[in-house]
């Protein structure tokens, strides 16, 4: 999976505001911290909707910048952010529990409206989005 850095700055007063270094033109925002990474991972989303993303730089050679140093001593600060590919395709896994979780999944996700497949795969974007 590709991750790329993005800087986030936070004035006081401000939403968060999220820049790529490696995609020119690519911002995003977010109102609460919590939103950050769910909402670059959407701006990345987008941006790849109608342009071939560029290979992702290091942390070593996004750190070599002069802009993004320069955005680090004003206060910014980087975030590693992977891209889920927007690919609506479904496909067939298998995949092995232990019954009692299996249970406990089916559980919450009937109490959630959800079937099993949904409920497993919003954990696992979630898990993705704020194990960066």
């Amino acid at each position: 999976m590709k991750h790329y850095f993005a800087l986030v700055h936070k004035d006081a007063d401000s939403a968060y505001g999220i820049q790529f270094p490696d995609l020119p033109g690519v911002f995003s925002a977010s109102d609460e911290a919590e939103d950050i990474v769910k909402n670059a991972i959407e701006a990345i989303q987008l941006y790849a909707e109608d342009e071939t993303l560029p290979d992702a730089s290091s942390h070593a050679d996004i750190l070599a910048r002069d802009d993004v140093r320069s955005a680090l001593n004003d206060g910014a600060y980087l975030i590693s952010v992977p891209y889920i590919e927007d690919d609506s395709a479904v496909v067939r896994v298998n995949v092995t529990f232990e019954r009692g979780v299996l249970k406990a999944i089916d559980d919450v996700a009937k109490g959630r409206g959800l079937t099993r497949s949904s409920f497993l795969a919003q954990a696992a974007r979630h898990e993705i989005e704020v194990g960066v």
